[in-house]
């Protein structure tokens, strides 16, 4: 089963659950995907978009909590940063697991070896070619400090 079908399929568990909130994230996520395959489809013809497609709007749904979450914990919003956690929480059932940060270093050292790279000039070919092999499974600020460092210390 796809993402989109699992998230339709869990919108109507969380319908007859009566779960007003795993209902409003999925129905949102599920809004974002359809806005994303019409402007892909008026570009290129496809009416589906695919599982990385799928993924990398999830992603930005999450991105955007994780955002909020970081905000309102500075202005000191308690009941607002537990709805934003919780709706957090319910997206990232549907994303991949994240990379750790030793995973990352790991990567980042095979393409720096690849790419016989010497310093911080290099850092643009490393990053391109790091974040699309990790592309879905970590965070871009995550593998730029690392790049950086190991770069720096080149």
């Amino acid at each position: 089963m796809g993402l989109k079908a699992q998230l339709q399929h869990d919108l109507k568990d969380a319908l007859r659950a009566v779960d007003a909130q795993r209902k409003s994230v999925i129905r949102m996520a599920l809004a974002e995907i359809t806005n994303a395959e019409i402007e892909q489809g008026m570009q290129s013809g496809e009416t589906e978009l695919d599982e990385k497609d799928v993924i990398a709007v999830l992603q930005k749904q999450a991105k955007r909590r994780q955002e909020a979450i970081d905000e309102l914990e500075q202005v000191d919003r308690p009941e607002l940063l537990a709805k934003e956690r919780e709706e957090l929480a319910i997206l990232e059932e549907y994303l991949p697991e994240q990379l750790s940060r030793e995973e990352i270093v790991e990567e980042a050292r095979q393409v720096i070896e690849e790419i016989d790279a010497t310093g911080m000039r290099d850092m643009g070919p490393v990053m391109g070619r790091l974040m699309s092999k990790l592309k879905g499974r970590a965070d871009g600020h995550v593998v730029n400090e690392v790049v950086r460092e190991l770069l720096s210390s080149r």
